[in-house]
Order: C-alpha cells, then structure tokens, then sequence
C-alpha cells in the first residue's frame, strides 16, 4: 500500500465511524487560528486548526469561557453573550455536559439547563446545545449549538470540527412509533435548553 493510500483510508474510517448519519462536506482550508468562519446571531465562530490545538483560556467577567478555540468556548461563549446564562460548573469535556442520571425534561444542574434525552418527547428547538459523546479517535466528545429545525433535519453549528470540516451540518431527524424525537447520530447522547 502507498503512503497516500494508508491516509485516505484512515480519514475514510475516522469519517464514517464519527460522523455517521451527517451529510458532511470536506474542504480543504487556508485559514489562520482565531480567523472568524462563521456566525450564529453575531456571536462568532473561529476557526481552530487541528482539533488539539489550544492557544489558551478565554475568560469574562471571571466565567470560564473555556480553551480557545475548543468546542466548549463557542457554545459557553454563545450562552454568555446571546443567553446572559453561565453555567454553575464551567469546567469539564464536552461529553460531559450530558449527566446520564437526568432524566428527560429535567434540569440538569450542572449546566443550568433542562436537559433531553435522545430519543425525547421534546423535538430540538433552534438554540439547543447538543452533545455528542466519545470516539475512539475522539474521548472527550463534542458540542454545538442547534441553528435550525425542520421537519426531518436539524442544523447544527460548530466551532473546532477539525481543519476541514464545515462549520455548519445537517443531521436527520426523525420521530419513532412512540412519538419521540431522535437524531439519527449514534454519537448524539442528548441536548440542553435554557428555558
């Protein structure tokens, strides 16, 4: 096997193991870490190179924002300006922001959310902070915020996707035989709400 083949497969698995269900788009990229990419009610999204990569603590008024430009800063840094929300426990991986001990509908006191299972009875709402658990190339999870809802789809933005990844995917959305919502993402443990 060549050298660029051993690759190509390797970002063929990673892809289809962590992303199964999403319409994904691969681009290639010229962009510097911090550049803004994209924009979710004027709160921006920047663009972060490598998933690890870290350029330091983004801070406000003393509220963990978290690490630039990980995952976490943008949707923490989106429920600070366009929510005023800070969450009482600000620290922690992405996956973390889902407690599995939260039943459907209830408020998950970490986060100062109400917090929804996938599969719920509640369908996503635009604004909903969406969490994904761990890959095998992936342990601490991903978030983002849900910028919009149809009838069979939902609309995700992200910030630290990875260096070709858009900032912006769609992933199906369907309600079962017991009249729950559920986004077809086996990654997707849930979303969180602020009432």
């Amino acid at each position: 096997m060549t050298k660029s083949f051993i690759i190509l497969w390797v970002l063929s698995f990673t892809f289809f193991t962590s992303c199964k269900g999403d319409s994904l788009t691969i681009r290639s990229s010229s962009k510097e870490v911090g550049q803004a990419i994209d924009s979710l009610n004027t709160v921006m999204v920047y663009y972060n190179g490598t998933v690890g990569n870290v350029i330091g603590r983004n801070t406000k008024n003393g509220y963990n924002l978290g690490l630039k430009y990980q995952c976490i800063e943008f949707v923490k840094r989106y429920y600070y300006e366009y929510y005023n929300h800070e969450m009482p426990d600000s620290y922690g991986h992405a996956k973390s922001f889902f407690n599995p001990n939260v039943k459907d509908g209830k408020k998950n006191k970490q986060r100062n959310l109400i917090q929804y299972t996938n599969p719920s009875s509640s369908k996503p709402k635009i604004g909903d902070l969406i969490v994904m658990n761990a890959t095998t190339f992936n342990p601490y999870g991903h978030v983002a915020i849900i910028s919009n809802v149809f009838d069979n789809r939902i609309e995700i933005i992200q910030q630290n996707p990875g260096p070709t990844t858009l900032s912006r995917i769609e992933i199906n959305l369907f309600q079962n035989n017991l009249g729950e919502w559920e986004i077809k993402n086996h990654r997707v443990l849930g979303w969180l709400r602020k009432k």
